[in-house]
């Protein structure tokens, strides 16, 4: 009797720690219902319709777009700008040579944009010489009248046009200008006459200004 006793108490005792948790459980899930309070979100809902949702978005679109355009233009602009010439570059685009210092005969070497000019003031003799070639026996056909504005003054690019040398004034079988390195002949035009030059001597943009008293070549 005593072990069936002992049974039944431990039976007794089993079943009613069950309930009471199971009692626990379900008040505690039905407390935690009812206190979960959910939170009124309907403040931060949009009120705009769609219409107004397309003209805002049209809006950031258009001035993102716009500022990205200046931005581009100003990079542009900037880059450019370093580009340019320095002022002393510019300063030495053009040079001024005063003509009533160089006498009749004689030549003048001036320097342009690290290239020697020669400025020759013909006699003339040297003009009639000029302009009595047959230009169509020329390598390189061109009148004289075409190569000088100005028949007494004569304004060439000092490079001889086969590699580049300077040619030597008053020199060569034309008695212009003779390149020693490869010998081309050039007569008192700046015309090619013998050698491997292929080309006459350059003329540059140049202009006669104040009574013809100045040159100024650029």
């Amino acid at each position: 009797m005593s072990g069936l006793a002992f049974a039944a108490r431990a039976a007794a005792r089993t079943a009613f720690r069950n309930g009471s948790a199971v009692r626990a459980i379900s008040t505690s899930a039905v407390a935690k219902a009812a206190s979960t309070q959910i939170p009124d979100f309907s403040a931060y809902k949009k009120t705009s319709s769609a219409a107004n949702d397309r003209t805002f978005t049209y809006f950031m679109v258009g001035s993102t777009g716009f500022m990205t355009a200046v931005a581009a233009k100003n990079t542009v602009h900037d880059f450019l700008a370093n580009l340019s010439a320095s002022a002393d570059v510019l300063a030495l685009a053009k040079v001024e040579v005063n003509l009533t210092s160089i006498p009749e005969g004689k030549n003048v070497v001036v320097k342009w944009r690290g290239k020697p000019i020669f400025i020759r003031h013909r006699t003339q003799e040297e003009i009639a010489e000029a302009a009595s070639v047959d230009v169509s026996t020329l390598r390189h056909p061109q009148a004289d009248a075409e190569r000088a504005s100005k028949p007494e003054w004569l304004v060439m690019i000092g490079v001889c046009t086969h590699l580049g040398c300077v040619p030597v004034g008053e020199a060569g079988e034309y008695g212009g200008w003779y390149c020693p390195c490869h010998g081309s002949h050039y007569d008192i035009a700046g015309r090619i006459r013998k050698g491997p030059a292929p080309l006459n001597l350059e003329i540059p943009e140049h202009q006669f200004v104040e009574d013809d008293t100045k040159v100024v070549i650029g």
